[in-house]
């Protein structure tokens, strides 16, 4: 729920005392003085379109965070298509892969998208453990693929939630 990163431990008593005291994510983030990634999960209800909006907002922090452009292409571009924006992103090992539902991971695969570090491809698999389906040179390339690959149960019009307008 809390991530943050800082080159300096003295600054990390503030973070903890507020959390060992039961402070909330917000007042945690405005004790600590270096960015700290907080927001995720904080939806009332556990709505599942709140969650989701959340965890996009969550992951393209994170993104734009991370030393790594092409996680960051990733990220933005798999943002940047509203099939896909409407679906719970969640990462592993790196590797970006969606959910129909905040509240179940991995079911039912599709897709995973590994992000080169350096030099290199985006490898598309189904599942993060599974053999390459293709290699592709950019994160726009992979998101193409990633929606080609979304199943049709997935596509079903549903009401506009807030995770489609993130």
């Amino acid at each position: 729920m809390i991530c943050g990163n800082t080159a300096d431990l003295r600054e990390l008593p503030e973070a903890i005392r507020g959390w060992a005291e039961g402070a909330g994510l917000e007042e945690i983030g405005r004790a600590a003085p270096f960015d700290l990634l907080t927001g995720r999960f904080e939806v009332p209800d556990n709505n599942p379109a709140g969650v989701i909006a959340s965890e996009w907002q969550w992951l393209l922090k994170d993104a734009d965070d991370a030393d790594w452009p092409q996680y960051r292409a990733l990220i933005g571009s798999a943002h940047a298509e509203p099939k896909l924006r409407r679906l719970y992103p969640f990462t592993s090992h790196w590797a970006l892969s969606f959910s129909n539902t905040p509240f179940s991971l991995f079911s039912p695969p599709f897709v995973s998208i590994d992000s080169p570090w350096g030099t290199g491809d985006y490898t598309i698999k189904e599942w993060w453990g599974g053999p390459a389906l293709h290699h592709v040179t950019t994160a726009a390339e992979a998101i193409a693929i990633a929606v080609d690959r979304i199943p049709a149960t997935l596509l079903q019009p549903s009401s506009k939630s807030p995770a489609q307008d993130s």
